[in-house]
């Protein structure tokens, strides 16, 4: 399988890892520390030596409860950090939901656009959508995720019910509207959305449930880094899980990221590259026995 993307056809017969880049100061794990232009664009750089395959830049704090933020400021955060990142040799995707964004980071070279939203936002697009912007590119990549309500109020009302069945009519649903707009299925990644809107248990069902994605025939990415999910299952006290800190995750981190690509997962959307890149490639010289 292979990912089409603007500069690049990404080959995904091995896993690949997407190193997260937040600008931003209120991020759950890590909001602040590469707020500034420097610090961010230094981190760009550092995750591509540790062996980042795909760099994903975001603005946005999409965690619980987090608020929207303007397009111009979102724009001043990301444009200087996606103008370095360009020029380092690898795919550059965008962490965004807002039409005016991506048209912006696609014209300065942008690969990917990675949507929470899938493409469904409806906030003040000045007649554009989502939708328009991708099927006016002739090749970028996109990643659609499943989202269950909005980032303020997702956690507070989580789904019900039997989690993946509806997972997959969303992207099905979601893909099917994009390829009827003259997309490529290659363009095309899904990602089931760990944490947004569901309680552990289904967290952890949809990540033993991951291959149903599969037969839809387009790549898959899981993003579980240093997700609550992962220190709800791992502490001994439900009081500690909130203040863990960011470094305690990084094992369950890796475990999860390790366990979604024995489950089918093309590509692992991790803070923590080189420790992911080193399982990986242990994992990969077993396989290469079997």
């Amino acid at each position: 399988m292979q990912w089409q993307t603007s500069r690049f056809l990404i080959d995904l017969s091995t896993p690949k890892v997407m190193g997260i880049v937040n600008v931003t100061p209120d991020s759950f794990s890590d909001g602040g520390l590469h707020a500034s232009r420097n610090a961010a664009m230094a981190h760009c750089e550092r995750l591509v030596r540790d062996g980042a395959d795909i760099l994903d830049i975001g603005g946005e704090s999409t965690r619980p409860g987090a608020q929207e933020l303007p397009v111009d400021e979102e724009l001043d955060r990301l444009l200087p950090v996606v103008r370095h990142a360009v020029t380092l040799g690898v795919p550059v995707s965008v962490d965004t939901y807002k039409p005016q964004v991506m048209q912006a980071v696609l014209d300065l070279g942008a690969d990917i656009i990675n949507d929470v939203w899938a493409l469904r936002w409806s906030g003040d697009t000045k007649g554009q959508t989502g939708f328009d912007v991708l099927r006016q590119h002739r090749s970028c990549g996109v990643c659609l995720m499943h989202m269950h309500r909005n980032p303020q109020t997702m956690q507070a009302a989580p789904m019900e019910g039997d989690v993946m069945p509806q997972v997959l009519s969303f992207l099905e649903q979601t893909t099917q509207i994009l390829r009827g707009l003259g997309v490529d299925s290659a363009r095309i990644c899904v990602d089931p959305g760990i944490g947004f809107g569901k309680t552990v248990q289904q967290n952890f069902a949809l990540l033993a449930q991951q291959a149903a994605l599969l037969p839809m025939g387009y790549a898959v990415l899981a993003g579980w880094s240093r997700k609550s999910s992962l220190a709800a299952v791992t502490e001994r006290s439900l009081s500690t899980v909130a203040t863990l800190d960011i470094h305690d995750r990084m094992v369950p981190s890796v475990t999860a990221a390790l366990l979604a690509v024995q489950n089918g997962a093309h590509v692992v959307r991790v803070h923590d590259v080189r420790e992911t890149v080193q399982s990986l490639r242990v994992f990969s010289a077993m396989q290469q026995q079997c």
